[in-house]
């Protein structure tokens, strides 16, 4: 058994609508799926979801990370939205001993263009200034033909996608 939560797994609690880390601590203290009303049949997916990571590094230089003290901050919200990570704001000093992994970004939607549309606006709200980003790199795929709404996602895709 591998207990370990995937970095994806707010893309499956997204269209799944199961907390999965409440879920691993309740069965980590004893409770079954039972206890949990979760079964293979209970678990339906609805609309689509994606994640991107938004880094501090820089993809004109090989996505090195860059060091360096955040001199402004801000996230996106909204509808279908979700932003996990650790508390990021001004002043926040990026250290090279650390992962470069500011937040993550999900973006739910009740269709795949629906999910992208929120993602294009979400990544072009942040403003982080003070350290290099992989935002436009994002930007760039969240533009490309099979991300734009009425464009198709590869064949082997599901619901769920990571950027």
């Amino acid at each position: 058994m591998n207990p370990r939560i995937q970095v994806e797994h707010t893309v499956t609690e997204e269209v799944t609508d199961v907390d999965l880390v409440q879920a691993q601590l309740r069965i980590a203290s004893g409770q079954t799926l039972a206890d949990l009303g979760l079964s293979q049949d209970t678990v339906t997916l609805r609309g689509a979801a994606l994640q991107c990571r938004i880094t501090t590094e820089d993809p004109a230089n090989g996505f090195r990370p860059d060091t360096g003290r955040i001199s402004a901050y801000r996230s996106p919200g909204g509808s279908g939205i979700r932003l996990d990570g650790g508390t990021t704001h001004a002043g926040t000093d990026i250290s090279a001993h650390f992962d470069s992994m500011l937040v993550k970004l999900t973006c739910r939607g009740r269709d795949f263009p629906t999910a992208i549309n929120r993602a294009r606006r979400a990544v072009a709200e942040f403003r982080i200034r003070g350290v290099a980003t992989n935002i436009p790199f994002l930007q760039a795929v969240l533009a490309t033909p099979t991300s734009r709404p009425g464009g198709s996602p590869p064949r082997s895709s599901r619901s769920a996608r990571t950027c």
